[in-house]
C-alpha cells in the first residue's frame, strides 16, 4: 500500500516550495519506484499564492482524517497574504499535534517553522526558519519554545524544518527518504536528473 503525504495549502503559500513537494512525490509514480501519494487540502475552495498562483486543493479540510496519512507537508508563506491567519488556525494547530502524537513525520519550508512552534510541538527540540531580515523568525520560533540552529535543514526525530525557498527541495527529499528508502531517493533523484 502507498504512503500517503498530506500537504496542507494556506493561503499566500510559497509556489516554489510547494512545487518541490509535488514534484518529488509524482516522480514516484515513474517505471518501479516506491510510489507516494501526495494529496492537498485548505480551509478554502480556492487558495490564492503569494504570487497569484490560484490552486483548488483536491479535499477540503472537513474530510481529513490523520489516520489516512503517513506524513504532514507544509510550503512556507506570507503573513501580510494571510499564511499565519490559516496555520495559527486552532483546526491546523490541532492537526499538527495530532501528526506529531503518532509520531508521522512533518516537514516544513521556512516560515511553515512557526506555525508548528506555535502547536508546542517544537519545545525543547531543535529546528530552523527564515534567517534573513535580522532574525526575525528565528527568534520568534526561540520564543516559542524551540532550540533554534544555524543550519540551512535540520531534523529533530519526525519533524524537518528548513531556512527558505532554496531548502525546499532538499526538505522534499529528505520527507521521501524517511517514508520509503535512500534507494528509492536515488531512483527518483536519478530520474530527476539531479545524479547520474
Amino acid at each position: 500500500m502507498n504512503k500517503k503525504v498530506l500537504l496542507f495549502l494556506a493561503q499566500g503559500f510559497e509556489p516554489l516550495e510547494t512545487a518541490c513537494f509535488t514534484d518529488v512525490f509524482g516522480w514516484t509514480k515513474e517505471k518501479d519506484f516506491e510510489e507516494v501519494d501526495l494529496v492537498t487540502t485548505g480551509f478554502h475552495s480556492s487558495i490564492k499564492a503569494y504570487w497569484n498562483l490560484i490552486v483548488q486543493p483536491e479535499i477540503p479540510f472537513e474530510q481529513i482524517n490523520p489516520e489516512d496519512y503517513d506524513a504532514l507537508a507544509l510550503p512556507g508563506g506570507a503573513e501580510s497574504a494571510g499564511f499565519m491567519k490559516d496555520t495559527f488556525d486552532e483546526r491546523f494547530q490541532n492537526l499538527v499535534r495530532e501528526f506529531n502524537k503518532q509520531g508521522k513525520p512533518i516537514a516544513a519550508v521556512c516560515v511553515a517553522a512557526i506555525p508548528l512552534g506555535k502547536s508546542g510541538i517544537l519545545n525543547s527540540r531543535k529546528a530552523t526558519t527564515w534567517d534573513l531580515n535580522e532574525g526575525h523568525r528565528r527568534k520568534q520560533l526561540a520564543e516559542m519554545g524551540a532550540i533554534v540552529q544555524d543550519e540551512q535543514l535540520v531534523v529533530d526525530k519526525n519533524i524537518i524544518t528548513s531556512t527558505g525557498p532554496a531548502t525546499a527541495l532538499p526538505v522534499a527529499f529528505k520527507l521521501l527518504e524517511m517514508l520509503t528508502s535512500e534507494e528509492n531517493l536515488l531512483r527518483v533523484k536519478k530520474e530527476m536528473r539531479f545524479i547520474e
